[in-house]
């Protein structure tokens, strides 16, 4: 898998003025990465440790700090959907929402969909207990959301 492309390079340089020090910017790096590619690949993090002047283990320690990130073994899918799993959710029925939404996806939170399309990842909170349960995908919210919805999201293929 390839590096950053030049676009996200220049996106990281940008924000070098924004912080302290250049090793503060490795997280928003990383996000640029995984935005860029659905996942930071090992080229990725040996161009970021170049651009901020840090070493590849020091990135990658950061990389493997936060289950955030995915590398290139288990990119993500063209959506991210998290299911919360608060305590108002859960009592609206997201346990079950999440247990239905795995079984018929054929997938356990974190994984990605066989077709490419859709990760299945747990929240703890999304901060709308009163549209509960609710998902967000990608980063828009959705509310009161039923299997039906996620699975059709998932298997969108747009």
């Amino acid at each position: 898998m390839s590096g950053l492309s030049e676009s996200a390079k220049q996106q990281i340089r940008d924000l070098l003025v924004r912080y302290p020090s250049k090793q503060a910017v490795t997280l928003p790096a990383l996000h640029i990465a995984q935005e860029e590619s659905r996942c930071v690949s090992r080229q990725a993090v040996v161009d970021i440790a170049e651009l901020l002047e840090l070493s590849p283990a020091q990135v990658q320690d950061t990389l493997s700090f936060y289950g955030f990130f995915k590398d290139e073994r288990q990119p993500l899918g063209k959506r991210r959907i998290w299911v919360c799993r608060s305590l108002a959710c859960m009592l609206r029925g997201g346990d079950d929402l999440l247990a239905d939404v795995c079984e018929r996806l054929h997938v356990c939170p974190g994984q990605t969909t066989a077709n490419g399309n859709a990760t299945i990842e747990l929240a703890e909170c999304l901060g709308a207990c009163d549209g509960a349960p609710c998902i967000l995908v990608n980063d828009e919210l959705q509310l009161r959301a039923t299997v039906d919805d996620v699975v059709a999201l998932a298997e969108a293929n747009q």
